[in-house]
């Protein structure tokens, strides 16, 4: 089992994403159970490419001070939706033998999303903690409309398991 935080950038992880109160909380909870509990915790970043705020060399492209990787965690940089897609994610997780992944970041609607499906079709156990993943309105759906959407009907019993918070933590430390 690892736990894969994705996407917490400082350009897009603030204050407008849907519930941030809760969603910063629970997940600086999960990554201190992760690291009690001797569970990887595993970060990857989006890069949009020049010209962009989420870009490497810029501010807006590091993780958020609020989650920060420690000195032995690894961090894998991705041009697109999935965190499996050219990224070395993929063969590190099937060499190391994982097959569980828990999942929590940004954003619900893309990247989020893009990674749980990818997972489940490379054959991993994806695992959704509840609250731990956000989005911002877009103009067909508010934020929370994309979350419910995407937690409560899409991935749950299809391409995730979508479970209380709760479970997940009494999962992290058996």
């Amino acid at each position: 089992m690892v736990l894969l935080v994705v996407d917490t950038q400082k350009a897009i992880t603030n204050n407008k994403l849907y519930q941030f109160d809760l969603f910063e909380s629970r997940i600086k909870e999960l990554i201190n159970t992760a690291r009690n509990n001797e569970i990887e915790v595993i970060f990857v970043r989006h890069d949009d490419g020049i010209g962009y705020e989420l870009t490497k060399g810029n501010e807006g492209f590091e993780i958020y001070e609020g989650f920060l990787p420690a000195d032995n965690e690894i961090i894998f940089d991705k041009c697109v939706n999935s965190s499996f897609k050219d990224t070395g994610l993929l063969e590190y997780l099937r060499k190391k033998k994982e097959n569980t992944i828990i999942i929590v970041g940004l954003q619900t609607d893309y990247c989020i999303d893009a990674t749980v499906k990818a997972g489940f079709e490379h054959g991993f156990k994806m695992i959704v903690p509840a609250n731990t993943n956000s989005t911002f309105d877009n103009q067909y759906m508010t934020a929370e409309q994309t979350y419910r959407y995407y937690n409560e009907f899409m991935w749950n019993k299809r391409y995730a398991e979508c479970i209380s918070f709760k479970s997940v933590l009494e999962l992290m430390t058996r």
